[in-house]
């Protein structure tokens, strides 16, 4: 019903809205149940990128927290999905003579969002571009893929955060590093040697990341990837 859901939204935004200004961020629009928010304005932040994969990391985490108390009160467990770009663009206040909106505008931006479209489909939670993470170095991290996302023509490598260095466990490092190996032995299609590490992480953990590339591998070693390929994927949708 109408007031129950206004009610949800605002129960699922507030906490978000919290986290995000906690670690230093701007919010600058609601979008129906999507967050945009930005760092390093108005006022500078050096520490920006760290700051927002923190931010990232702790809206998933109250998003967890949350779930029990959505289905005590009979409303649907939320899960979110989290994009993540650093680098220049234009911020001010942008619009018309009837209203104007503090914002960001430019190619960083529209990464950020194809990023977050991009969750859903590695089964991840956050995604972040290779200067986020090259930004926020103290965050472990897996490099899911180079991608050619819609609107843009140069790939771009994306990861996802896996925690920080410090406290990372084992379990989680050594996953990262046998997917790192898959990569590079898919990377040079070597499909019995992917697969099979493949096949070894997946006996560690279900991850939709480890079936996507299995599928991958067996459709490249039945059809072949083409002279040209370079390890790219390309990704239609936003």
């Amino acid at each position: 019903e109408p007031r129950a859901l206004t009610q949800l939204m605002n129960e699922f935004l507030t906490p978000i809205t919290a986290v995000i200004q906690a670690h230093r961020g701007t919010i600058d629009k609601y979008m129906g149940d999507a967050v945009m928010a930005f760092w390093g304005a108005p006022v500078a932040d050096r520490n920006h990128a760290q700051h927002a994969v923190q931010a990232a990391r702790d809206m998933i985490a109250r998003m967890r927290e949350l779930g029990p108390e959505f289905r005590a009160r009979g409303w649907p467990e939320l899960a979110i999905g989290v994009g993540v770009s650093s680098g220049v663009m234009n911020v001010g206040n942008m619009g018309s003579r009837f209203r104007t909106a503090y914002t960001v505008l430019g190619d960083v931006v529209n990464l950020g969002s194809r990023l977050e479209g991009l969750t859903k489909y590695y089964g991840v939670n956050i995604i972040v571009s290779a200067n986020t993470a090259a930004a926020a170095d103290a965050f472990l991290y897996r490099e899911l893929d180079l991608v050619r996302v819609k609107g843009k023509h140069e790939p771009v490598a994306i990861y996802e955060p896996l925690g920080l260095k410090s406290a990372v466990d084992a379990g989680t490092a050594e996953a990262a590093q046998g997917f790192k190996l898959a990569l590079a032995a898919y990377r040079a299609q070597r499909w019995d040697e992917a697969e099979e590490r493949l096949d070894d992480l997946s006996l560690l953990e279900r991850r939709t990341l480890y079936s996507l590339y299995k599928e991958r591998v067996r459709h490249f070693r039945a059809e072949g990837p083409g002279a040209a390929w370079d390890g790219v994927w390309v990704h239609e949708n936003k």
